[in-house]
């Protein structure tokens, strides 16, 4: 085949010049205020790449803080990110203990990060927190402590997290509620019930993405995802690039929500 002259130099370029005006095209439609990410795939791009699981993971770690500095540049406001599931515990124990350490790692980064104290980002751990180490814990408790003030971005990072759990824990706290005198059955409804689950307060999110090419939202965020649009990408985690993220955004500023009406 002849030789055309293109440099790989040239190639980047128009991907980049594609890129940027998609990000202004974005810019001026109503965004995502909360994006949900299902971060899959990250193995199975480690095993196509002849790498063990734990380089995966590590890469899926790089993969997660460029994604977030797409998001807050695009001016998303709100992600969490399902890390950790309650079923992954039964993992090979070898596998889960690498994930523990390389989350009490980015816990301690996040402080330190001048990305976090800059843009005022809030972090906090969602899930059954009780079934983590306790060193992961306290580094996610430290994180959350140094940036409780911050309200500019939000970032929740679900470990040990489970959908069905969180429904189930919430109505716990209900009824415990209930039995003490502190609010009535009459008065529960969707927005006092909204109170009690991980999320709390938090604005529902408007977007959930999932990598890896799976079709399923695997227990991740049931009742605040009642109304968000999904969108599903056949690549794996460490594979996203940012103009994946802008097409997920594209494609959803394109959709009519209806929200059931």
């Amino acid at each position: 085949m002849p030789e055309r002259g293109i440099s790989d130099e040239l190639i980047r370029a128009v991907r980049e010049r594609y890129e940027n005006r998609l990000l202004e095209t974005v810019k001026r439609y109503p965004l995502p205020e909360h994006v949900g990410v299902i971060m899959d795939g990250n193995r199975r791009f480690a095993k196509e790449m002849k790498l063990t699981a734990n380089d995966g993971h590590y890469l899926g770690k790089k993969k997660l803080e460029e994604f977030l500095d797409w998001c807050f540049e695009i001016g998303i406001r709100i992600v969490t990110v399902y890390a950790f599931s309650t079923e992954n515990f039964k993992r090979d124990k070898e596998e889960v203990e690498f994930l523990m350490s390389l989350y009490e790692e980015s816990f301690n980064d996040l402080i330190k990060d001048k990305r976090v104290n800059e843009k005022k980002i809030r972090v906090r751990l969602i899930g059954k927190t009780e079934l983590l180490p306790p060193r992961v814990l306290e580094a996610a408790r430290k994180a959350e402590e140094h940036t409780k003030n911050y309200n500019n971005y939000f970032l929740n990072v679900a470990i040990a997290y489970g959908g069905r759990e969180e429904i189930i824990d919430a109505i716990k706290k209900v009824a415990s509620d209930v039995r003490d005198g502190k609010i009535t059955v009459e008065q529960i409804d969707h927005d006092l019930f909204k109170k009690y689950l991980y999320t709390g307060e938090l604005k529902d999110p408007d977007l959930i993405i999932r990598t890896s090419g799976e079709e399923r939202i695997s227990n991740f965020l049931l009742w605040q995802s009642a109304y968000s649009e999904l969108y599903f990408m056949d690549i794996y985690w460490p594979e996203m690039t940012k103009l994946d993220l802008l097409k997920a955004i594209r494609s959803f500023q394109e959709r009519e929500r209806r929200f059931g009406r």
